[in-house]
């Protein structure tokens, strides 16, 4: 089985390798081909004396062996191949396999190289075809006066060279752009997937605070009222028993309140289609609250001034419908049994002002208990609106919170 696997497509495993390590097969393929043109210099080299076939051999190897790091150092490679053309015009008609390096480099620079070192390649290749074309012929020290089918060769010897050059700048331009055109799509791919992980895990953060915000008003107020109401019950259940028999009944509403919301808030989570949830509390569930604080023992009034000039969306309505609820949660929880707490819902030009004060002693007392994750939860729910938030003792006695929440211009 390992074995059909390892040979499973080998043309894509071989690209791949080659692909992942270029490095390597540069280094492979350079060093073959030096060992190819280095050897093969000796039949060109014909009965020359030995400094001069030496010479050869140190050309020839100038202008192969720094194939192998073409890629790492396209300059250098670039500077040490020309320097050892250069020094082959010192030998006339001189032809060596090693040459070919010429349009390898003049290819490599311009897929790889910096645009000035590309065209300085390029301009470098031409350069070089005229100045062999002109080695080849040498018409000013052999001929005097050259024919004109010596003039026609030495035009179709450099339009020859030249086009090699121009050809290979050309097909390593191309290959450039589709390389720097696969490298942008990989990096905005990366970028999206990276946005998207983000994204994503922003959603989670936030889909958590959401639930923590709500597991927070609907317990917390909930069991601030069962706890005050029950511990009424046990003293009143002394002296009159209806008494007792009504505050257990305001427990089991508030407990079934708040268990339809906990519900509710399941449903959402579950995201079950045929689970019908009811429409989420706003403003005109407000007095609802009021009358379970009323019932609670705590004395509570509620003023509206002025009517809305648009409605809020039902997202706004909530969150002043949970700062309420919080509100009424902490004066039960820190005021004190004999408090007046009072509800102030101001509609303005520019959106709702909500003002909930009380007299109580717990101006202290909220900050003393945890982290304060209820006020926390009021102003992360009014920012969502561009809203503002802000609680804090009363000069005169007593905690207020005030909170404003825009409308939503379209």
């Amino acid at each position: 089985m390992k074995e059909a696997l390892i040979f499973a497509n080998p043309h894509r495993r071989v690209d791949g390798w080659i692909r992942a390590n270029p490095r390597r097969v540069d280094f492979i393929t350079g060093l073959v081909y030096t060992l190819f043109c280095v050897p093969g210099t000796i039949g060109f080299a014909g009965a020359m004396s030995g400094s001069a076939v030496f010479s050869i051999f140190a050309i020839a190897l100038l202008q192969s062996a720094p194939l192998m790091v073409r890629r790492q150092y396209p300059w250098a490679v670039t500077l040490v191949i020309a320097f050892g053309h250069i020094l082959q015009l010192g030998f006339d008609g001189l032809i060596l396999p090693s040459q070919f390096s010429v349009p390898i480099m003049v290819y490599t620079m311009a897929v790889y190289g910096k645009r000035w070192q590309s065209f300085s390649t390029l301009g470098l290749g031409l350069l070089g075809a005229v100045l062999a074309t002109v080695r080849m012929f040498n018409p000013y020290t052999d001929v005097a006066d050259p024919t004109p089918s010596m003039t026609f060769n030495m035009f179709i010897s450099f339009m020859g060279l030249a086009l090699v050059v121009t050809v290979s700048w050309t097909f390593g331009d191309l290959a450039r752009t589709r390389r720097l055109a696969m490298k942008s799509l990989k990096d905005h791919a990366e970028r999206l997937e990276q946005e998207r992980v983000m994204e994503r895990a922003l959603a989670a953060s936030d889909e958590r605070n959401h639930i923590a915000r709500e597991m927070h008003d609907i317990v917390a107020h909930s069991l601030s009222v069962i706890i005050t109401q029950a511990n009424g019950a046990r003293y009143a259940a002394v002296k009159d028993p209806q008494i007792a028999i009504d505050t257990l009944k305001t427990v089991s509403d508030t407990g079934r309140a708040s268990l339809r919301e906990m519900r509710r808030l399941l449903g959402v989570l579950r995201k079950d289609e045929e689970l019908q949830n009811r429409p989420l509390p706003g403003l005109s569930d407000v007095p609802d609250l009021i009358e379970i604080a009323q019932n609670s023992g705590l004395e509570v009034t509620l003023k509206t001034h002025s009517t809305p000039r648009k409605e809020l969306p039902a997202g706004a309505e909530l969150t002043a419908y949970r700062c309420v609820q919080e509100s009424l949660t902490n004066v039960l929880k820190h005021a004190g049994s004999k408090a007046i707490a009072e509800i102030v819902l101001e509609w303005t030009y520019r959106g709702l002002e909500l003002k909930i004060k009380d007299d109580g002693r717990g101006a202290g007392a909220i900050k003393l208990e945890g982290a304060g994750q209820g006020l926390l939860g009021m102003q992360e729910r009014v920012a969502l609106y561009e809203g503002t938030c802000s609680a804090g003792p009363q000069a005169s006695g007593g905690f207020a919170v005030t909170v404003f929440i825009p409308y939503s211009e379209d």
